[in-house]
């Protein structure tokens, strides 16, 4: 990992809520749905947080390391239609060894729409994907 990762780094990203980030759009997988009002569904919102501190991290990681999302906690307490400009801030607020710990606040054109926490690790993919490997691996045995 380069260094450093200081508290207090920073970082926003803005998104259109278009009719592919809605409710009914999350997955055909998820029947329950698909009658549901078309605005920004929480699943998205939550991968959105995800990029933004993605992208706040690219420049201190190593190249070729990553990060992954191992926590969030956030609440999602205002409805955002297709149409309308959402805007992810988060701000590193803890790095504990490969462990990162973001503040994350979404909001959309009039309002807060959701904030909380969210924690991710810095991983070497090549040896993430051995793991993840040796695990399906497993798996096929019992």
């Amino acid at each position: 990992m380069l260094t450093p990762k200081i508290p207090g780094t920073e970082h926003m990203q803005t998104l259109l809520v278009d009719d592919t980030l809605v409710v009914p759009a999350v997955s055909e997988h998820f029947t329950g749905f698909r009658d549901m009002p078309p605005v920004f569904a929480t699943a998205f919102m939550v991968g959105f947080i995800e990029w933004a501190c993605i992208e706040a991290m690219r420049p201190y990681l190593e190249p070729g390391e990553h990060t992954v999302g191992t926590r969030i906690d956030v609440s999602h307490t205002a409805a955002t239609p297709a149409g309308m400009n959402v805007t992810a801030f988060v701000e590193l607020i803890a790095s504990e060894g490969r462990k990162l710990t973001f503040r994350v606040t979404c909001r959309d054109e009039t309002d807060v729409i959701g904030e909380g926490t969210h924690e991710r690790v810095v991983i070497n993919p090549e040896k993430f994907m051995q793991r993840v490997s040796a695990k399906r691996a497993a798996a096929r045995k019992q």
